[in-house]
């Protein structure tokens, strides 16, 4: 299953971008750009690895703040069992020709309680993943997603977890 391995995807493939091309701009490689924020509202459920399957709801909110290739980006997930995770991270969304596919990365830290739901190992967990899907002329995202959630190694007890989920995501006006 899944790792750490998105999360260093996400950051591999923003620095490959700014290397070929990305530090050009007149602010350099990190520079800041404004887009228009987009609401992200995902369900799906923790497949089960070691944690129980079970059903999550996970509301983001990209700012529409991009810092060289790198978007901002904030989220709260809640599981069937009470388990709350709530972060903020980056994205790296690859769109090719601005055409309607789009494939997406995300890397974000956070803070996490199990309640009765699965043990994390402790209240820091980092979640990170890939979605791919298509954008409609209107900016709407309809997209799949696959993520792991774990403290990084950084508690004894780093059992992580996956979720698999079905996203729409609309642009706030």
């Amino acid at each position: 299953m899944a790792d750490g391995t998105f999360a260093a995807a996400w950051l591999l493939i923003g620095l490959l971008d700014m290397g070929f091309g990305g530090c050009e701009t007149d602010g350099g490689c990190l520079a800041r750009f404004d887009s228009a924020p987009r609401v992200n509202l995902s369900v799906g459920e923790v497949l089960e690895r070691r944690a129980e399957a079970a059903a999550e709801a996970y509301l983001r909110l990209d700012t529409g703040r991009r810092f060289g290739p790198w978007g901002e980006t904030m989220g709260i997930s809640i599981g069937e069992k009470g388990e709350v995770w709530a972060g903020y991270g980056w994205t790296y969304t690859y769109r090719p020709n601005e055409g309607w596919f789009f494939a997406e990365l995300h890397f974000m830290p956070g803070f996490y309680r199990a309640n009765d739901g699965f043990d994390l190992g402790g209240p820091l967990a980092f979640r990170s993943g890939l979605e791919i899907g298509i954008i409609t002329r209107d900016g709407t995202r309809f997209g799949i997603s696959y993520d792991h959630r774990s403290n990084g190694g950084i508690f004894r007890h780093n059992p992580g977890v996956e979720t698999a989920q079905i996203r729409v995501g609309h642009l706030k006006e």
